[in-house]
Parts: C-alpha cells; sequence; structure tokens
C-alpha cells in the first residue's frame, strides 16, 4: 500500500477540547481573590515592614535565649518556662487520657457494624457535635465558670474536645474490621460482649493507641492555647511576658515550647510507628 493510500485510509485526528470552560473558571476565582482581597480592609502596606519587623523582634528574642543559661536571672526563666511546659504536657495528658476513656464506648455505639442504626445515628449526631465545638468555647462556656483558673479547667475541656475526633476515628476503625473473627466466635455460641472484647477489639487496639497518641500531640498545643485564657500552663506564662513586652523571655519560652514539641512528636512518632507496624524482625530471625 502506497503513502497517499494509507493516508486516506486513516481515522481523522480529535480535535483539541475546548478550554474555554477552564478559562472561565480561572477568570471566576482570580475575581473571588480580587474581591476578597478588596472586603477584607486590611492594611496591605504594612506587608512591607513584616521582614524587618521580623529580624528586630527576632533578634530581641534571640538575646535572652544565647545568654548564660545558669546565670541569673536567666537560669529563673528557664526553670520557670520548663516547669509551667510540664504543667502543660500534664493537662495534654490528662486531657488526652479523658477524651480516650469516654470516647471508646462512645465509638462502639457510633459504629454501624456492631450497633443498632437507633443508636448509631444520635450517637454520630453528639460526636459531630462536639467535634464542631473548639476546645476554647469548651473551656471559656463551660469549664473556667465552674472550675475557676487554673489547669483543671483546661484540662477538662481538652479532655471534652478530644472525645469528638477520637470517638469518630474510632468508629470508623471498628467499621473496617473484617468480619471474619466475629463470625467464628458467633457460631461457638459467643455473646455480643465477648465478640467485641475477643474479635474486635484486639484487632482495633493498635490503630487506636496510635489515634490517642496523635491526638495528644494536637492537645499539646492546645494547652498552650488555653493556658492563654486562665488556663495554667506555659501559655499563662507567655500572656504575661508578651503583655509586659519583655522580649528575652518570650524568647526562652517560645524555644522551650518548640524543643519540647519536637521532642515529644519525635517520641510519640516513634511510639506510634512500633504500635502499628510491630517490633522490627532482624537479619537472622528473618533468614531462618
Amino acid at each position: 500500500m502506497t503513502a497517499p493510500a494509507a493516508r486516506r485510509g486513516a481515522s481523522p485526528r480529535p480535535s483539541a477540547p475546548s478550554r474555554t470552560r477552564y478559562t472561565l473558571m480561572q477568570l471566576g476565582l482570580l475575581a473571588l481573590i480580587v474581591i476578597a482581597v478588596t472586603v477584607a480592609n486590611a492594611r496591605w502596606e504594612r506587608l512591607a515592614e513584616i521582614p524587618a519587623q521580623s529580624l528586630v523582634y527576632g533578634e530581641l528574642m534571640l538575646r535572652g535565649v544565647l545568654q548564660n543559661p545558669f546565670s541569673e536571672p536567666y537560669a529563673t526563666y528557664w526553670s520557670d518556662a520548663l516547669r509551667l511546659m510540664f504543667e502543660s504536657l500534664q493537662i495534654a495528658w490528662i486531657g488526652t487520657v479523658i477524651g480516650a476513656l469516654l470516647s471508646f464506648p462512645l465509638a462502639f455505639l457510633a459504629a454501624s457494624t456492631v450497633a443498632p442504626r437507633w443508636i448509631v445515628f444520635p450517637t454520630r449526631q453528639f460526636l459531630n457535635i462536639v467535634r464542631a465545638i473548639p476546645e476554647l468555647v469548651f473551656a471559656i462556656a463551660i469549664m473556667l465558670p465552674i472550675f475557676g483558673l487554673g489547669p483543671l479547667a483546661g484540662a477538662l475541656a481538652i479532655g471534652v474536645g478530644s472525645i469528638g475526633t477520637l470517638g469518630k476515628l474510632t468508629s470508623e476503625a471498628i467499621e473496617s474490621v473484617p468480619p471474619g473473627p466475629s463470625e467464628a466466635l458467633r457460631a461457638a455460641g459467643a455473646s455480643t460482649l465477648q465478640r467485641l472484647r475477643f474479635a474486635v477489639t484486639p484487632q482495633i487496639l493498635p490503630e487506636v493507641i496510635a489515634f490517642w497518641l496523635y491526638r495528644f500531640e494536637i492537645n499539646i498545643r492546645a494547652s498552650a492555647i488555653l493556658g492563654i485564657l486562665g488556663a495554667g500552663g506555659v501559655g499563662s506564662l507567655l500572656a504575661q511576658v508578651f503583655e509586659r513586652r519583655d522580649w528575652e523571655r518570650v524568647g526562652i519560652t517560645l524555644a522551650v515550647i518548640i524543643i519540647v514539641t519536637i521532642i515529644v512528636d519525635q517520641i510519640s512518632g516513634a511510639v506510634r510507628h512500633r504500635v502499628i507496624e510491630g517490633a522490627p524482625t532482624s537479619k537472622r530471625t528473618a533468614l531462618v
């Protein structure tokens, strides 16, 4: 077959898709951004001042961090920041334990594979409502008026706020469990509680523990924010030194928060990896 004959037999190339719709979407998005920037009524001219101001405040805060931590008054600054950061860790840990203990049974009531529909629906709505309310609202509206200023109000606000997220994640883990072990126990005459205890719980426990540890990391940051409202911890110290414009002490406090958060994050990540992946297998065991 000659080349002209082959070209006559080939099907025509499809036309390129129209880009009109894509272009209109881009123009619409650009218009929305322009409108948002216009109605924000922000002082955009101050954006140019941010780099210079950041250098000034950064130098003031770094001056305190670079001082000898064993000389006064910097030794007192470091010890106060570490003591209150430890208090924030305690608030976050107690709040996480409260959230874990209360969310675990609620998660079984919210899982459609183990609870009837008339229980699942209201339990899920309760978890959705709790998850939608920030810890700040729990602290200001409920805990601080009842328990007053202090770490207890912060821990309880974090605990109640953790129920929604932990309950939802745990209920989804329960619904994803393979039904085989539970069906085997049912065939052997096990009750519902026995199937939940010996078939469902062992399968979800590693994943649920990982959720609890991850929530603990989030609660550390939440406890620092609640401290600014008077709920104790390092946040209360941060609010005081910011109010006095004591930039050297602000720098020391922020350094303690950042260092401790990174350490806790690394430890929590290693524990979560160990819980989910299990113990590492040695080369000798793998060869055997």
